[in-house]
């Protein structure tokens, strides 16, 4: 396993307090490809560099469960999200490893462990829970004023999970879940009858274009995002029925309906009602998706929407793109390529839900 050489961080961190060296970009934090939260085994938590390769880059200490984390599109600064209900998010310098900045929700909301920050890296954007109102808000933090909180707005539904940011743009997707939660009903669902997910596009702080699933299926929680390169949308669910979901994986362009992928029966019951994770390839052409409950990794055609395959991975966590296909996590430490190759356990970490792409475009630019 690669770990970071600590004098060879600190020599630049003294540089760069200087003014003698170039601004820092990923390359300096050892080009990492993903970032991942995990557990180690005596029970502390940690936020993970990890290479195109399958190498554990660093290991930051967090002060508790990570759920997902931000890269910055410009530097090697990264935010760690805390698990749901959690109420911080911390920055982080991935030279040095030190914290740059603490973000505390505001009193009466909590964070839904994603976050996402603006073309130019200048904003970042939080999904968070107004709990007492029982709506959704965006947060705004400015990240050149040390990550102040200066604004935030209406999610466009209950519940917003995940949030992502359409390519070339400063147009916003989130997933709302539709779930109603209060901190002090743990996670109880407090709205299963009513509940309404959506995906709702944001840009200056508006609310732009709304999709929503079929009524027959408002009971599918919608969760996870992936964007392709060319601004599509897909994204994974968790089922609130009593019966069998009839799919979990959904894909949306701007101007049409949301389309439910097709499996076959057995494929989807495999998936246990929940998708915890999900990735759109490099080539745009294949969608695949986690179920941990399930215990199964499985891959969907973009553009026919048909089932491709289905490959066991026990208590399957995160997934991202990488060129050839895609990687994986588990929460029993294992890092892999789908096709079962290149299996590493790196001190045994216990992989949390998610394995977020660090946008390689930026990777070696000084600016």
């Amino acid at each position: 396993m690669a770990v970071s050489n600590p004098s060879r961080r600190g020599f630049i961190a003294g540089l760069m307090a200087t003014g003698l060296m170039p601004a820092a970009t990923w390359a300096d934090a050892g080009s990492p490809s993903y970032l991942s939260a995990a557990a180690l085994p005596d029970g502390t938590f940690v936020l993970c560099g990890i290479s195109a390769t399958l190498e554990v880059l660093f290991q930051i200490p967090l002060p508790g469960r990570g759920h997902a984390a931000a890269a910055h599109p410009n530097r090697p600064e990264a935010v760690a999200f805390a698990r749901r209900p959690g109420t911080f998010a911390i920055v982080f310098d991935c030279i040095t490893h030190k914290s740059k900045a603490i973000l505390t929700a505001p009193e009466g909301r909590h964070f839904y462990g994603h976050g996402t920050f603006s073309k130019d890296g200048d904003w970042l954007y939080t999904t968070e829970n107004d709990y007492e109102a029982g709506q959704g808000r965006i947060g705004v933090w400015d990240v050149q004023a040390d990550y102040a909180r200066v604004a935030e707005f209406p999610s466009g539904g209950i519940g917003p999970h995940d949030i992502k940011r359409l390519p070339d743009s400063d147009t916003l997707v989130v997933a709302n879940g539709g779930i109603d939660t209060h901190p002090d009903s743990g996670r109880t669902k407090l709205n299963i009858p009513t509940m309404r997910p959506n995906l709702s596009y944001l840009k200056d702080d508006r609310m732009v274009d709304v999709a929503e699933l079929p009524a027959s299926l408002h009971k599918n929680s919608i969760r996870h995002l992936a964007v392709s390169s060319v601004g599509h949308v897909a994204f994974g669910m968790q089922w609130q029925g009593d019966t069998n979901a009839t799919g979990l994986v959904g894909v949306h362009q701007r101007g049409s309906n949301p389309a439910i992928l097709s499996a076959p029966p057995d494929a989807t019951r495999a998936l246990q009602g929940y998708i915890g994770s999900i990735a759109v390839g490099s080539d745009n052409a294949t969608i695949a998706v986690t179920s941990p409950r399930g215990g199964v990794v499985q891959t969907y055609d973009a553009k026919s929407g048909r089932f491709l395959r289905s490959f066991p991975s026990e208590d399957a966590s995160g997934i991202a793109a990488n060129t050839d296909g895609f990687i994986t996590t588990s929460g029993l430490g294992i890092l892999q390529r789908i096709d079962g190759s290149s299996t590493a356990h790196p001190q045994k970490l216990a992989w949390d839900n998610h394995l977020v792409s660090i946008n390689s475009s930026h990777a070696n630019i000084r600016g």
